[in-house]
């Protein structure tokens, strides 16, 4: 791998760099679903993590997928020496806007349910209770545990994957709302075995019910919040809102149907202001590729997929 900028190396993704994107994004989407869904089926034929703690190893490696697949395509890319992906939103670390834009957006993700929250028990549903997210913090072990378990099983183990290395190639082809579309599918089928996995929220709503089509659809709001993020401050943005969102539902104990619809809409809502009053997405520049550079580090390494 080089440290170092040559003469010869491309700054920028051109078109002939294009000619991989398809490439790159059949052999993401090979690895994604293959690591989890055989991970997944495991812990499936293991009977579940709720009667066999043997599933539980299988279980997390199934989440992971989408990283490894975003890791070999990051490693595919470097030894071919090809530029960063034109449509990667670089995240630099040391910018305090772009750390203040994160949080502002973790905040906006976890508002979305808890307004959406609120709205439902207005409307008749469930009322919010403290004793429910103490009980969800004290089933994962504690604050922290809970901290670090909704960190990593799903924001940190996905959007490196989805976000930082599909959207970029998809974005390549597309506009935003044609990629949230694609991404958004694409995550709800992705999803679908953890429905056959005993001891999983999934499995809890079941696949054939109001609740679990709802949250079937609602990988597609979700998958627009995410990328909103993702084109306003990189990588660790998504990833904020994305355990924003996941965290704020278990401390919610959301499982209504009434209260899904409502987070889906409130989503709907959210997603399409943010994307409609966003910037034009940022174009290829010289600093695009400043990890490949001796001037230091000037991106978050996993953003540049």
């Amino acid at each position: 791998m080089p440290t170092s900028r040559s003469a010869t190396t491309p700054t920028t993704a051109g078109p002939h760099c294009h000619s991989h994107y398809r490439a790159d994004l059949t052999l993401f989407m090979v690895i994604a679903f293959a690591v989890s869904w055989l991970a997944w089926g495991v812990a499936i034929a293991l009977g579940g993590t709720e009667t066999n703690e043997a599933a539980n190893a299988p279980f997390m490696l199934g989440a992971f997928g989408p990283l490894i697949g975003a890791l070999v395509i990051r490693v595919r890319r470097r030894r071919r020496r090809e530029p960063v992906p034109e449509y990667v939103v670089p995240f630099r670390p040391f910018r305090a806007a772009l750390l203040l834009r994160a949080a502002l957006l973790l905040v906006l993700g976890s508002a979305t349910v808890l307004v959406a929250a609120l709205l439902a028990s207005r409307a008749g549903g469930p009322e919010l209770s403290l004793d429910v997210a103490k009980d969800a913090i004290e089933d994962f072990g504690g604050p922290a545990a809970f901290f670090v378990g909704m960190l990593v099983s799903g924001p940190l183990s996905e959007e490196p994957g989805w976000r930082g290395t599909a959207y970029p190639r998809l974005r390549a082809k597309m506009g935003t709302f044609q990629v949230c579309l694609v991404l958004g599918v694409t995550w709800a089928v992705w999803h679908l075995p953890l429905f056959f996995i005993d001891g999983t929220v999934q499995h809890d709503l079941g696949l054939a019910t109001p609740s679990g089509v709802l949250f079937v659809a609602s990988n597609i709001p979700m998958a627009m919040l995410v990328t909103a993020a993702y084109e306003r401050a990189g990588i660790v943005a998504s990833i904020a809102v994305h355990f924003a969102v996941n965290a704020t539902m278990i401390l919610l104990a959301v499982e209504e149907p009434k209260v899904q619809a409502m987070i889906l809409g409130v989503q709907l809502i959210t997603v399409t202001v943010l994307l409609l009053s966003r910037r034009a997405t940022p174009t290829p520049s010289d600093d695009r590729d400043g990890d490949d550079r001796g001037a230091g580090p000037k991106t978050l390494d996993l953003n540049q997929a």
